[in-house]
């Protein structure tokens, strides 16, 4: 039991000397030289309602062009393929129906060998991704309730 005892002390006792060293390397001159005297996650920068804010506004803007931006692709892609299915029936075009089935096949082929193994850089970036929701999580729900409203704006 005494030894139980000791050891948390022990940890508890490393852990306040580490925490301590955190501390003082940010105190230092070098450390605010190198990453400013207000590095640290957002949430150490700005109260809430100025992080609730800026999310909100910067997800606002991204929803209202990746709206208009959507708008416009799904227009294209759609009055494009219209215009291609008109030249085809009136003749301007001949489709050979059977080497765009045999390319299909070859390419979902090559789809399925390359599906079961994921890319490391997108396993990285997911990586970096979630820590970075992490440690701005009020920006981050500002950011998408913006974004939303953009969408729907």
């Amino acid at each position: 039991m005494a030894t139980r005892d000791k050891g948390k002390e022990l940890e508890e006792e490393l852990y306040d000397k580490v925490v301590d060293l955190t501390e003082y390397a940010k105190r230092q001159r070098w450390w605010n030289r190198l990453f400013g005297s207000s590095s640290g996650p957002v949430a150490e920068k700005y109260s809430v309602a100025t992080q609730i804010a800026i999310g909100g506004v910067s997800g606002w803007c991204a929803g209202y062009l990746f709206q208009k931006v959507g708008k416009v692709a799904a227009t294209s892609v759609g009055g494009g393929l219209l215009l291609l299915q008109i030249a085809n029936n009136s003749g301007y075009i001949q489709v050979d129906w059977k080497r765009v089935e045999k390319d299909v096949n070859k390419a979902k082929k090559q789809l399925k060998k390359g599906t079961n193994q994921a890319a490391p850089e997108l396993n990285t970036f997911f990586e970096k991704s979630t820590e970075f929701v992490k440690k701005n999580i009020v920006v981050t729900s500002g950011f998408i309730g913006g974004f939303l409203l953009g969408l729907a704006s």
